[in-house]
Parts: C-alpha cells; sequence; structure tokens
C-alpha cells in the first residue's frame, strides 16, 4: 500500500466511527426539537400540579407554617424526588439504565468437588501360593457375576466377592499345566482357561462342569485370551492369535498373524471392531473387524513399534472409543496413549518401572497402572495431564496382574510375593437416582366406562 492512502485512511478512522457516528445521528435526530416549545412525553404532570397548586401553599402562607411541618415537607420532598425546580420539561428523558450483568445471569458459583479420599493400603489381603511369577501370563480375572478367578499353579479358584466364599473349580495335570491364563465370558457363568499344552478349556462355573476343549489352533501355551460375544480370541506363544467360535464344532475361524514372539496382551474394544494385540517383540498391533479373511491370515490395521520391551499391559479408554493405552516391560517402562483410527501416538510418559497391567477408571477420567522394580506399586494417574494422584504400595514383589470389579470401584492385584490384595482405589460405586414416577393417565385403573 502507497503512503498516500496509508495517511488517508488513517485521518479518516481518527475523525469518524461508522458505528458511533450513525448511532449518535440517529439519537440526536430526535432531539432536534425547538427549544420553547416543551416535550410533552418527557414532564411529569402530577408533579406540575403540586407545584403549581399545593406546593406554594407554604410560601404565601406562612402563618400555618412550622418548623416540625417543614421538617416534614423537606424529608417528604426528598424521599420523592420533589426537589426539582422546573416544571417544564425541552428534553427527552434519559433512557433507562440497563444493567451490565442480568441478576438472573448471575449464578451462585457451583461449589468444588471434594477430593476423593483414596486408602494407602489394602482393604483385604490373600494368600495365593504357587502363583507363577512369569510377567507374560494372565492368570486373574473379575466376572460379571462378581466372582474372581485365579490360577494358581495347576488349579483354578474362585472367590466369591459376595460372601468371601472360595471354591476349587479345576485341578489340570502337570502334563497339561500349569494354568497359563484365565478370562470370563460376558455372562460372567462361562470362564476360558488357558493351559501349558496349548489347549483352552470351556467351563460353566455355575454347574461345575466342563464343556468342552479347543484343540489344534496353537502349538504352544496360550498366555492370553480375551472375549468378542460368542468369539473366544486366544494368543499363544507360537506368535498366532485366533478367533474361535465357541458355537461351533470348527471352532477356528480366523487367525491373525503378526507377532513373531509370544502374545502376552489381548483386549478387544468395546465396539467389539477392534483388537488390541502385544507381544514379547515388542509390537503392538491394531486389527479390525471389517478386515477380516477366513481363508488367509488377516493384515492388521496398524503395526506400532514404538515400544521397546514387551508389550502385555492394554486398556481400552471406557469414555473414548478409539483410545488405546499400552504399557512396555522393564526396557521400556512406558505408558503410550493411541488414536486407533489413525495409529497416532498422542502421548508417553516414562514411569520409570516395569510396566505390568493398566486398568481404567469408568467413573472418572483415571488411569491405574501396576508396576515392578523397584517400588513394586501401584501408581494412580490423572487422565490427560498424567499427573500422580496416589502411589499404593504394599506388595513386596512385582504386581503382574489386576482386575476391576463389576462396579468398577475395586480392584484386586497379585504379585509375585504370592498375595491377592484388594484396593479400595477407584472410590464407592454411585447410588443411581430413582427416575421420576410418570403422571398416570386419567382413569387408567377403570378397565371400561359404561
Amino acid at each position: 500500500m502507497d503512503a498516500g492512502s496509508l495517511n488517508s485512511s488513517t485521518g479518516k478512522t481518527q475523525n469518524r466511527c461508522p458505528l458511533q457516528e450513525q448511532f449518535l445521528q440517529r439519537r440526536n435526530s430526535r432531539e432536534n426539537l425547538d427549544r420553547f416549545i416543551p416535550n410533552r412525553s418527557a414532564m411529569d404532570f402530577d408533579y406540575a400540579h403540586y407545584m403549581l397548586t399545593e406546593g406554594r401553599k407554604g410560601k404565601e402562607n406562612p402563618a400555618f407554617s412550622s418548623p416540625s411541618r417543614e421538617a416534614y415537607r423537606k424529608q417528604l420532598a426528598e424521599t420523592f424526588n420533589m426537589n426539582r425546580t422546573r416544571i417544564l420539561a425541552f428534553k427527552n428523558k434519559p433512557p433507562t439504565p440497563v444493567e451490565a450483568i442480568p441478576h438472573e445471569a448471575v449464578q451462585q458459583s457451583k461449589p468444588a468437588k471434594p477430593r476423593r479420599y483414596i486408602p494407602q493400603t489394602s482393604e483385604r489381603t490373600l494368600d495365593a501360593p504357587d502363583l507363577v511369577d512369569d510377567y507374560y501370563l494372565n492368570l486373574l480375572d473379575w466376572g460379571s457375576s462378581n466372582v474372581l478367578a485365579i490360577a494358581l499353579g495347576n488349579t483354578v479358584y474362585l472367590w466369591h466377592a459376595t460372601d468371601g466364599a472360595t471354591s476349587e473349580l479345576v485341578t489340570v495335570d502337570d502334563e497339561n499345566g500349569p494354568v497359563t491364563s484365565v478370562k470370563w465370558a460376558s455372562d460372567g457363568r462361562h470362564i476360558a482357561i488357558g493351559l501349558n499344552n496349548s489347549e483352552v478349556q470351556l467351563w460353566d462355573s455355575t454347574a461345575n462342569r466342563q464343556l468342552r476343549t479347543l484343540r489344534g489352533g496353537h502349538q504352544s501355551r496360550v498366555g492370553s485370551m480375551d472375549w468378542n460375544n460368542h468369539i473366544l480370541t486366544t494368543g499363544g506363544m507360537d506368535g498366532q492369535i485366533i478367533n474361535n467360535d465357541v458355537r461351533v464344532r470348527a471352532h477356528i475361524v480366523e487367525t491373525y498373524r503378526g507377532h513373531h514372539q509370544e502374545v502376552c496382551g489381548l483386549k478387544w474394544s468395546a465396539s467389539g471392531q477392534q483388537l488390541a494385540s502385544g507381544g514379547n517383540d515388542n509390537l503392538l498391533h491394531i486389527w479390525d473387524r471389517s478386515m477380516v479373511s477366513s481363508n488367509s491370515a488377516t493384515q492388521w490395521l496398524h503395526r506400532l513399534e514404538d515400544h521397546t520391551a514387551a508389550v502385555k499391559a492394554l486398556a481400552w479408554c471406557p469414555f473414548q472409543g478409539n483410545l488405546l493405552a499400552s504399557g512396555g516391560g522393564g526396557g521400556d517402562r512406558c505408558i503410550k496413549f493411541w488414536n486407533t483410527h489413525t495409529g497416532a501416538c498422542l502421548n508417553s510418559v516414562d514411569t520409570a518401572s516395569q510396566v505390568c497391567a493398566l486398568l481404567w477408571n469408568k467413573n472418572e477420567r483415571e488411569l491405574l497402572s501396576s508396576h515392578g522394580f523397584t517400588q513394586n506399586q501401584l501408581t494412580l494417574w490423572k487422565y490427560p495431564s498424567m499427573v500422580k494422584i496416589a502411589e499404593l504400595t504394599g506388595h513386596t514383589s512385582r504386581v503382574l496382574f489386576m482386575a476391576q470389579s463389576p462396579d468398577g470401584c475395586t480392584v484386586a492385584s497379585a504379585a509375585g510375593d504370592e498375595t491377592l490384595r484388594f484396593w479400595n482405589v477407584f472410590g464407592a460405586p454411585e447410588v443411581a437416582k430413582p427416575a421420576p414416577k410418570a403422571n398416570p393417565e386419567p382413569f387408567a385403573h377403570l378397565n371400561r366406562i359404561r
């Protein structure tokens, strides 16, 4: 822009402001009245009548005036704004002042939510003898019927949270054991048990009987499993991931090949559309059901190579469907967050310790991680800031496994110190508010009207 046009525009800006000018002209156009003609709309006729009649009686008849009467008159005049001297008005009334913030808009600030108390010690501790101290296994799960399953050596035990009763579900032979993984189905009744001999047993926990055995899929131990409705997905030491339809005799329906070493972490998303798998080859894969092929090995959606150690800890976010948290082993020590639609790593946090398991809080934006050397602690993080809220200690060996109660409030942890601890880390369950009663229809109690 040349200098002339610049100076010209500057002068216009200083002398004129379009919005103000239009407002002033419009207002002045209504006030350009003859100064000798009073404006009747701005006059108070009641006050004018008083001033012309009653207001001068005191001055015309001083005999009827007294100090007390005069003081009363002055106070009355001040109260009713009658100390004015003009009767005629030659200008419009000033506009009524408008409040900058109406009283209705001013709301009381909400009281700050009290900080939740988090007990630093476990509320219950149970012995877990013969718990296999193996990072790559998954030996603990809490079902929807509020029954906890834990594998100790060759035996699977059930602990009923409602009354604290313990029962033995199954003990396998030494040539088949030990048990390498357990996973409840969504109904809280059926449970899958992975074995060291590559087989998977399906049990009905209510009837306490075995339903079937899945064979022929894996070549070595089955260390990770997860359910997706009637599909049981299993991960083995052979690096294979197999979808098993437990309703049919030929149960192998899809195979995922992408890992070169043991698959130690498997988690289906809440929608059942995406599967996350982690392995001892430091790889994290995202698989999509829309890409499933029954004729050949299914191709992964994303192959994520950011971790530098085994990836076992996996947790899908309950409030954001495409957000996945993953944790790396002792050589990595990081928790990473992923957008599984794009494969982008959103954040990475160095925890300074082996990450063994991850659990999201279902009611708050929090993430719980369990760790190994040196503190063997459980750490509660605020998401997404990843500020530490609490560190829970008590285990004397690495905390290998975690499981969450159906109400989402209590967490069970099992460690290499052969103890099972329960932590009230996610708070008390929220009491559901009763639904308001609907107004009944008139004459709803009458079957008919005669």
